[in-house]
């Protein structure tokens, strides 16, 4: 099935974006929502997790303590690495899992660091960035998690660049504060005419 891989950095608007193409019927499958599972209770990732980093990472409801994790991965690449070791294999069978269910003219795959993780460009046919500049994200991050300044910044320097992932795409929505939800729906709206007619000219297997 046609795909397009949608990333952006931290505060871009992805998941806004993402519901308005799922507001067409497009298939969205989200890694962050993989994640998520994936570390909730029971989650199929987090007995390796507590093997590999203790019973202190997990919370009392045996989900993965974020917080905490976070904070150790965040200052130690070692660690960050490790955890990647476990969550990357068993996110991307999940994906696979859940591109192939997909129905719908084409799918989408949310995947936050679709620059950084490196192969990801040739699993889809087209990428799709949304671009915002940084002190929108920084605003966006602040209001929405309680983050200080530094600390969106910090954050920010450990992804992809904004160059970067704009180098990368084969498309750009453009979701700066000054753009109203309607402009972004138009924008979304070209972009779905332009996918539903690569989707229907795609070789079918």
């Amino acid at each position: 099935m046609f795909s397009v891989g949608l990333t952006g950095g931290i505060g871009s608007g992805k998941s806004t974006v993402a519901d308005c193409f799922a507001a067409h019927g497009i298939a969205i499958i989200d890694t962050d929502v993989i994640a998520h599972r994936v570390t909730a209770p029971l989650g199929m990732a987090m007995p390796a997790i507590v093997a590999e980093f203790g019973m202190t990472f997990a919370a009392d409801d045996g989900s993965l303590d974020r917080a905490k994790m976070r904070s150790l991965i965040f200052s130690d690449d070692t660690a960050r690495k490790r955890l990647e070791a476990i969550l990357h294999p068993v996110i991307r069978r999940e994906t696979e899992r859940e591109r192939a269910a997909a129905s719908g003219p084409y799918q989408m795959i949310v995947v936050p660091l679709l620059v950084e993780s490196g192969d990801w460009k040739k699993r889809v046919d087209r990428v799709l960035t949304v671009d915002c500049t940084v002190e929108t994200q920084i605003g966006r991050v602040m209001r929405r998690n309680g983050f200080s300044r530094e600390h969106v910044l910090a954050i920010i320097a450990k992804q992809a660049s904004r160059e970067a992932r704009l180098a990368a795409a084969d498309d750009v929505i453009v979701n700066d504060d000054t753009a109203s939800l309607d402009a972004l729906a138009a924008q979304v709206d070209t972009l779905h005419q332009h996918y539903l007619a690569l989707a229907a000219a795609q070789p079918k297997d």
